[in-house]
């Protein structure tokens, strides 16, 4: 996506929240090379959920090499016609590609001032646009800040209906090795951040 506009000043917790969204959003864009992974072997996790997932994603980093995720990559998403996973909102709700969940997207992008980078083909209601459109939404990337009510707005739209289930299917999937633990911290990341917007909203 194009960002507009310099990140502006969030508190931790924010800030904290837009790198995970933006750290699975990497991930799921395209195969993580040499650097990445050495990133990812370093995170150290705690002991909940999503921690001790981090820490299995760490530890598969360190045992696997750039080549063998970009095989995996390639299975899961592209494959030989298509991949075993197809990461996108309107696959996941109407089971067909381009469907009335991705114009739905492309209105409320351009409520937001979201552009398409003009290098990017895939569909925007790809899993990987629409985390890095939240980090993006959180630190103000894209112009304006955008309030914790909007961002609820948007999540509850066009990612909390069905990013659980894609994560939960990335952790078994049959190609999925260094991607079954970031199936997990998936699924566990959008599960706080749909109970965090419905404790926000009551």
């Amino acid at each position: 996506m194009n960002a507009t506009a310099p990140d502006i000043d969030i508190n931790q917790e924010d800030r904290l929240r837009a790198d995970m969204y933006s750290f699975l959003g990497l991930l799921l864009a395209g195969p993580p090379d040499k650097n990445m992974l050495n990133k990812t072997a370093a995170l150290t996790g705690d002991d909940s959920a999503m921690g001790e997932s981090i820490n299995a994603m760490a530890r598969v980093a360190k045992a696997t090499t750039a080549k063998a995720v970009e095989s995996e990559f390639m299975a899961l998403f592209i494959g030989l016609g298509r991949g075993e996973l197809l990461p996108y909102t309107s696959f996941y709700l109407t089971g067909f590609l381009n469907e009335k969940p991705l114009a739905m997207l492309r209105k409320d992008m351009a409520g937001l001032r979201i552009n398409r980078a003009p290098n990017v083909y895939e569909p925007e209601d790809n899993i990987a646009s629409l985390l890095e459109m939240m980090g993006g939404m959180i630190t103000g990337r894209f112009g304006e800040a955008v309030s914790l009510e909007q961002q609820a707005t948007f999540f509850n739209k066009h990612i909390g209906s069905w990013a659980g289930h894609f994560f939960s299917d990335l952790e078994v999937a049959k190609s999925s090795v260094f991607y079954a633990p970031v199936g997990s911290t998936g699924k566990a990341f959008m599960e706080i951040e749909r109970e965090a917007f419905r404790m926000d909203a009551g």
